[in-house]
């Protein structure tokens, strides 16, 4: 499997190292869901008071996987992103894998009524 890229960015802030690896750390996991992952961006911006963080997950054959999160720890905003692409990239390859085989498993499911 090829690398992904993944890319920590700031928006009117200085991303510390800390919170770079955890990011970087926490979206090298997102591949496992959906193999065709090429890179992922992480934009993390200060908002007044509150953080913003913004994942872009670009993949192959398909549209952008977009997340946002905003509350006062970048920490617990990355956490949330994460699992909301998971969950976007699994009902992704779901959907795709579904489409492949919809006319198999409608019309079995229809025979055993």
């Amino acid at each position: 499997m090829e690398s992904v890229e993944i890319s920590v960015t700031g928006r009117h802030v200085d991303v510390s190292n800390d919170i770079r690896n955890y990011a970087q750390d926490k979206a090298s996991r997102l591949p496992r869901f959906f193999d065709r992952v090429q890179t992922i961006n992480v934009v993390v911006e200060k908002e007044r008071d509150l953080m913003s963080v913004e994942m872009i997950v670009l993949a192959a054959g398909t549209q952008n996987f977009v997340a946002k999160e905003v509350g006062a720890d970048a920490r617990a905003c990355i956490d949330l992103l994460v699992d909301k692409m998971e969950r976007q990239l699994t009902k992704h390859k779901e959907k795709l894998k579904n489409h492949k085989h919809s006319g198999h498993s409608t019309e079995a499911a229809a025979d055993t009524d």
